[in-house]
């Protein structure tokens, strides 16, 4: 008999069915395929059985290695933080060091605190106070600066004059013989003083500094004003000339 198209012949159940065929049971077929059968299924079942007891070991292979590159990654970035903190505060130290170590007070001992280290914030204290004296210092020599050069504008001046009087004289050697001796100008000079210290004497009380300093005052206000001392000059020029003529 001919078996199905795609079915093998030695398949326990095809045997089965050709045992059946043509009305007839064959006793010695039936047990053989019956017993076939059974082993079949059995085997099928513990095969079924025991793939799907068998773990997925490449799945856990694989979660292991993400959990620890996970793992790895997380210790990474946990230790360059801590590197980078630690770098972070031995640079603040360093600036610290360098403060103390540059800014003079921060050297001198100070009795209120002993031997103890300074604080980061008595540090900085001084080093506001240090920077703060520097700036005072720094403007006291800019107005120092200033001051010097205004001398030098002066000095510089007073040489351009001297030296045209220089090269005037140089010039004309014959000029100015006929001039007014140095003996009438201190002649001049006297009366003028004379009359001052006569006025001066007159109005002085020296009782007191504070009486002093107000006199004082007083009589440059009083007897050397433009007018009175263009008068005095008039009146000594004219008994100097008497005198000379």
């Amino acid at each position: 008999m001919m078996t199905e198209s795609g079915a093998s012949p030695e398949d326990p159940w095809v045997k089965v069915e050709y045992a059946y065929s043509d009305n007839s049971l064959d006793p010695g077929l039936f047990v053989e395929c019956t017993h076939k059968g059974s082993v079949v299924s059995r085997a099928n079942s513990i095969g079924s059985t025991s793939a799907s007891s068998v773990p997925n070991t490449d799945d856990e292979d694989s979660d292991y290695h993400q959990e620890s590159y996970k793992e790895s990654y997380k210790d990474r970035r946990r230790r360059a933080h801590t590197q980078a903190e630690q770098k972070r505060r031995d640079a603040i130290k360093r600036g610290y060091d360098d403060l103390q170590t540059i800014v003079p007070t921060c050297q001198q001992q100070d009795f209120s605190i002993g031997s103890q280290k300074l604080s980061k914030a008595i540090v900085l204290q001084k080093t506001i106070d240090y920077i703060q004296f520097l700036h005072k210092e720094k403007k006291k020599q800019e107005e120092e600066v200033s001051t010097l050069r205004k001398d030098v504008t002066a000095l510089k001046i007073m040489k351009v004059n001297y030296e045209q009087i220089v090269k005037a004289h140089q010039d004309n050697p014959h000029e100015g013989e006929d001039q007014v001796s140095d003996q009438v100008k201190f002649n001049v000079f006297q009366g003028i003083m004379d009359s001052l210290f006569q006025s001066f004497n007159a109005s002085i009380s020296v009782a007191s500094f504070q009486e002093l300093s107000a006199c004082v005052f007083s009589w440059i206000e009083e007897h050397c004003k433009p007018q009175t001392l263009r008068e005095i000059v008039i009146g000594v020029l004219h008994q100097l000339k008497n005198q000379l003529y």
